[in-house]
């Protein structure tokens, strides 16, 4: 049976594997960041993320296909073309039937 021998190229003496006495030692990074940190800075690190906020309900993804240059053209006018590309086709609808 062959033994494993570790990539010397892959092998990090600054930061060497841990041992069972590192992770007796190790403490959570709640009580260790405001030793090395302002609080401010440790506040801002241990703070929830938010990320994406929930959507409003009435809104569902799909995946559509338009033309190349109808998208561009929403797309030029800057952030929220998604919404004015939205509001277009309500306007279409209140004098087209989509059949």
């Amino acid at each position: 049976m062959a033994t494993h021998k570790p990539n010397p190229y892959l092998v990090d003496e600054e930061n060497p594997e841990w041992a069972a006495e590192d992770f007796k030692k190790a403490r959570p990074a709640r009580e260790l960041l405001h030793e090395i940190f302002s609080k401010d800075v440790a506040d801002g690190m241990l703070a929830p993320k938010t990320g994406r906020p929930l959507g409003s309900g009435v809104k569902s993804s799909t995946t559509v296909r338009f033309d190349k240059d109808i998208l561009d053209t929403f797309k030029a006018t800057g952030k929220g073309w998604q919404t004015r590309m939205n509001n277009a086709l309500r306007e279409w609808l209140k004098t087209h039937s989509p059949a």
